[in-house]
């Protein structure tokens, strides 16, 4: 172990010392950016640097679950991304399959899918069910929601689409519908329907915007934005948004 590790070592301590974890998220997102830019300058190949960013995730999950965190969402294909180049699509998906997988072997968490799976090529949309329902379905373990063909502008039309078909299934006008349209209406047809909104969002490699994450869900969200890339995130870069977000004093809009 050299200098560096020691160094960093003792700096993790001595933040987990001083982490108030009464003020600690209960449900942390994770915009998992940076893969190919590391690939990139480790000169590696694409398929390496997804690989190294898919192997992350198992990494950043048992940190969460050490520090007590009910839900993580990551977010690793959005539906920009899906108009990649054949050959990189078919990297990512690799290394998306591979890991849904690993998480659902895991044992320590519930693995949901967050997204329009129909927008996925139809073989790989079907190997992500069938490991995703591998998973423990014990409601007290970490839940943790993988979004993959996942767009926030995707997800309301979604919402909105199967809202307006169980109205229509229930005999309901249009008319009828609009004049008692409420927000919770909406919310119920989410993905992430009967999950808390997330309480802190972290954003990897430097990008200051959310993409259109979680759009509706995170509008009382704190956000942390890290410069470093998503394969280096280290467990000391965790726990510095942590601390982050508990000396933050939260005001939901008020």
């Amino acid at each position: 172990m050299g200098l560096s590790d020691l160094a960093y070592g003792a700096y993790e301590r001595r933040i987990l010392r001083r982490l108030d974890t009464d003020r600690l998220p209960r449900h942390v997102g994770a915009i998992v950016d940076g893969n190919r830019r590391w690939a990139k300058d480790a000169r590696m190949g694409l398929e390496q640097g997804y690989a190294a960013g898919a192997a992350k995730v198992d990494e950043f999950l048992g940190w969460c679950h050490d520090l007590g965190v009910g839900t993580v969402t990551f977010w690793v294909l959005s539906t920009d991304n899906l108009q990649r180049p054949h050959a990189e699509l078919v990297s990512i998906l690799d290394a998306v399959e591979a890991l849904v997988g690993r998480l659902a072997d895991d044992g320590r968490w519930h693995v949901r899918l967050i997204g329009n799976l129909e927008l996925l090529p139809e073989d790989s949309s079907a190997r992500l069910e069938r490991a995703a329902a591998a998973s423990p379905q014990d409601s007290g373990l970490m839940q943790v929601n993988v979004c993959v063909g996942y767009g926030g502008r995707q997800e309301l039309t979604d919402a909105m689409r199967s809202l307006l078909l169980a109205q229509a299934a229930k005999g309901r006008s249009l008319q009828e519908v609009a004049s008692t349209l409420v927000v919770d209406d909406i919310a119920e047809h989410l993905y992430t329907k009967g999950q808390p909104d997330p309480d802190l969002v972290i954003r990897t490699s430097g990008e200051q915007r959310l993409s259109g994450f979680l759009l509706w869900q995170s509008v009382h969200s704190e956000f942390y934005f890290s410069d470093v890339l998503w394969p280096a995130f280290r467990r000391v870069d965790l726990l510095r948004a942590m601390r982050s977000y508990a000396a933050r004093e939260r005001r939901f809009g008020t």
